[in-house]
């Protein structure tokens, strides 16, 4: 008899914890059946964001309860700042919003951006589609080759504006390294900065453009029609195994500190999120697709068709990420931001 009752009682309390688990995804099934999801990026059309956005919409969709459909909307703008503040100030906050922003955005209040009006810290991160890091790459006709020839050469390269990595990363090689890069701005994205690469504009781009260069160029790295002078990271790529990363010419532990936060967007490349207030089951809800989608084998297989690279960032690690930043001395800041010309934070290109 005590143990039938051991038993019963265990049963009853096994439903009771399972009860509200329940009810919650009833309820979000609920508000998001027959609903629209519109995905807001910080990036215009064409480029990798658009690339990445399109391909990941349905899967996470199919896994959110109620298979809301996804709308796949632009927002480019103030190198991705316009979206961002968008969707913490303006965007409604019951779940129909969601964002898939420059991984660099979220840093611009740490840089005092003033056109930055959020705090990514009270952001809800559902997690990135990837990690990756960042190169400078050359059009095959510019006479651009390895890190040496930045120094002893005038590398010209695109950028869409301020605070974009395409602008970023080159001042960062400049005031920390002493290379000669010479940044020609107004293109209106990193597609366009391809093409002006194709026509002889300019020699070349910066930033984190592994994925992006594989999805929309997939025939530039195999037809060696770029080349890599330099990795911008800490440790080489396996892709690029000759390829010097500029972390190993850091000269000491406060450089390697700066560059250490210079790097960190690319740890969380492709960073979707929900506006705050939203619901904390919704957001919840929204995790667990987001992972469910990642790891969905229908995924894989057309990301890997589409040539997208994908490495799972979960949202806690992308807020784990933001938070240390924010942590980080003032003047290790303030370094890294001088470093990048003052407009460190911002986003900008594919």
């Amino acid at each position: 008899m005590r143990r039938w009752l051991r038993h019963a009682i265990a049963a009853s309390l096994t439903a009771l914890a399972l009860a509200p688990s329940a009810s919650r995804a009833d309820a979000v099934s609920d508000f998001y059946k027959g609903r629209q999801i519109t995905m807001m990026l910080s990036a215009d059309a064409g480029g990798g964001y658009g690339s990445y956005a399109n391909a990941f919409a349905p899967y996470l969709s199919a896994h959110i309860p109620g298979k809301p459909k996804i709308v796949v909307q632009y927002m480019p703008g103030a190198g991705g700042l316009r979206a961002m503040n968008y969707l913490y100030s303006v965007a409604p906050k019951d779940g129909t919003v969601i964002g898939l922003v420059h991984s660099s955005v979220p840093f611009a209040p740490l840089y005092g951006m003033s056109a930055a009006k959020f705090d990514p810290r009270k952001m809800n991160w559902i997690g990135s589609i990837n990690a990756t890091s960042g190169i400078c790459v050359a059009w095959a006709s510019s006479n651009i080759r390895t890190w040496q020839d930045l120094f002893d050469k005038q590398f010209l390269v695109g950028s869409s504006g301020a605070g974009s990595q395409m602008e970023t990363i080159p001042m960062m090689l400049n005031k920390l390294f002493g290379t000669k890069i010479k940044v020609i701005a107004g293109y209106r994205g990193g597609n366009e900065v391809y093409l002006a690469m194709e026509r002889g504009e300019v020699h070349g781009r910066c930033g984190g453009l592994i994925s992006s260069i594989h999805s929309t160029r997939p025939d530039w790295f195999p037809q060696k029609k770029v080349a890599v002078p330099i990795q911008i990271s800490m440790e080489r790529d396996p892709e690029f195994p000759d390829v010097p990363a500029v972390g190993e010419f850091a000269k000491d532990a406060r450089t390697k500190q700066i560059l250490q936060l210079i790097l960190s967007p690319m740890a969380m490349d492709r960073p979707i999120l929900m506006p705050p207030g939203v619901p904390a089951d919704r957001v919840a809800a929204l995790k667990i697709a987001f992972h469910a989608a990642m790891a969905d084998p229908a995924f894989l297989a057309d990301a890997k068709k589409q040539r997208l690279e994908v490495k799972e960032v979960d949202g806690e690690k992308v807020a784990k990420i933001l938070a240390t930043s924010f942590a980080m001395p003032p003047e290790v800041v303030k370094a890294a931001n001088d470093a990048m010309g003052g407009t460190g934070g911002a986003g900008g290109g594919g």
